[in-house]
């Protein structure tokens, strides 16, 4: 049986529905929890930005926190790459910082999504206490 005319527009229509909504539904960021909040302490390895280029890039830490700098790293979330622009907040490699921030299962990887950060003496707010974002 072949679907024709307005059925097999129909179908193609909800095809598509369907693919974006897995796809978005794919990307979404986990939620901070407050229960899961731990505090590390290292050094930067990497600033990331993902995506690399686009509209709307968010900003990630690999962050270094043991002897070990293959396995001893730790990814964190910042926030969204234009406020890190707007508040004129910088990272540079081998930088000592400590993350507060709730320790979440991305994509089956762990990931932190960092409340503050201390750098310098400086305390930045990236999450508000009960974890809604500052941006």
């Amino acid at each position: 049986m072949t679907l024709c005319g307005p059925f097999r527009k129909h179908s193609l229509q909800v095809s598509v529905f369907v693919l974006i909504a897995t796809m978005v539904l794919a990307q979404a960021p986990p939620r901070y929890d407050p229960a899961s909040e731990t505090t590390i302490k290292g050094t930067v390895a990497e600033l990331k930005m993902v995506p690399p280029d686009g509209p709307k890039p968010l900003a990630y830490l690999s962050v270094k926190i043991g002897p070990d700098k293959e396995k001893d790293v730790v990814q964190v979330f910042l926030c969204p790459k234009k406020f890190l622009d707007d508040m004129g907040i910088t990272f540079k490699a081998d930088e000592e910082i400590q993350i507060t921030g709730s320790k979440v299962k991305q994509d089956g990887a762990d990931l932190i999504l960092a409340r503050e950060v201390v750098k310098g003496g400086e305390t930045l707010t990236f999450r508000f206490q009960n974890g809604k974002p500052a941006w």
